[in-house]
């Protein structure tokens, strides 16, 4: 079914992805590092505390890290730490400025901080690139609050 008869289509592909960029995103956040690195000196975050962030149990998140490893986004050192990949940390980079943007953009608009920050989670990961480019020209011309 193509996206013209069926425009669900783009939203579930948004959400086949959204999973990995949460979590890079997350992973980025807790070593707390925006630098580039490679898999054996990059400051490493444990499965425990990747799984608290999004509260779910342990072997959740692990399986979660499994098949990011199988797509080269991080590497796990079992029973240590979980390190980003030069790739995972580029999109967690992508990722951490379009959410940046849209939280901007929300709060810019008039949105509170907290509701801001609660809308970005739900709708950074669908928007187009065409629409992330209008707020980017927007956001040149809206004062700053």
């Amino acid at each position: 079914m193509t996206e013209a008869i069926n425009p669900f289509v783009k939203t579930r592909g948004d959400h086949s992805v959204e999973t990995s960029e949460d979590y890079v995103e997350a992973i980025m956040r807790l070593a707390g590092f925006d630098r580039d690195v490679d898999c054996d000196t990059a400051p490493g975050v444990r499965t425990v505390d990747i799984a608290k962030v999004f509260g779910v149990a342990q072997p959740t998140a692990t399986k979660v890290l499994n098949r990011l490893e199988k797509e080269g986004l991080v590497c796990v050192h079992r029973r240590r730490s979980v390190h980003l990949t030069i790739e995972g940390l580029e999109l967690a980079r992508a990722c951490l400025e379009r959410h940046n943007l849209v939280l901007n953009f929300l709060i810019r608009i008039g949105v509170s901080n907290k509701q801001a920050e609660l809308d970005t989670e739900g709708v950074e990961h669908h928007l187009s690139e065409e629409t992330l480019a209008a707020i980017r020209k927007l956001m040149t011309s809206l004062p700053v609050k």
